[in-house]
């Protein structure tokens, strides 16, 4: 896939300290927690993963391995990706079982999973197709916020 681009001062708040706001000899010992926290917080997914890692520096994280799945690997660069403080993703991962890819899609202001729907299905209907493709980072199809990616899965025959 690349490199992807997200909202740095969007989404979930994991990191407790930040590298640019301490001093030379801490940043390293920073970047290693975020790394850990980042980590746990991939692994909280329960994805179909191998030999997963990932590479924090400053707001890029770098993510390896291979997913079973190409919803999997998409839901590893949604999770990493929505966090704060970065800013971009570059996708080194493997899929195991090609299928085609999701559509990435920015939250704006007064959207809503229906809206979303709408837009790329033509039916508000098909927002449990959103909310289902975005699980388990989304736990409730009412709790989306501007700035946050989503997955748009392809429309099934």
């Amino acid at each position: 896939m690349g490199l992807f681009s997200f909202l740095k001062n969007a989404g979930a708040k994991l990191f407790k300290r930040k590298e640019e706001e301490a001093d030379p000899a801490t940043v390293e010992a920073i970047r290693e927690e975020n790394m850990k926290t980042m980590l746990g917080a991939v692994h909280e997914l329960e994805l179909d993963l191998k030999d997963f890692y990932l590479d924090l520096k400053g707001d890029k994280v770098t993510v390896f391995g291979e997913a079973a799945s190409q919803a999997d690997k998409e839901k590893v660069i949604l999770a990493v990706g929505n966090t704060e403080g970065i800013a971009t993703v570059d996708d080194r991962m493997t899929v195991g079982k090609p299928e085609p890819e999701a559509k990435f899609y920015e939250v704006k202001k007064g959207d809503s999973l229906s809206k979303i729907a709408k837009e790329f299905y033509g039916d508000a209907m098909k927002y449990p197709t959103i909310f289902e493709a975005n699980k388990p980072m989304l736990k409730d199809a009412n709790l989306i916020y501007p700035g946050q990616m989503l997955r748009i899965p392809p429309m099934e025959d």
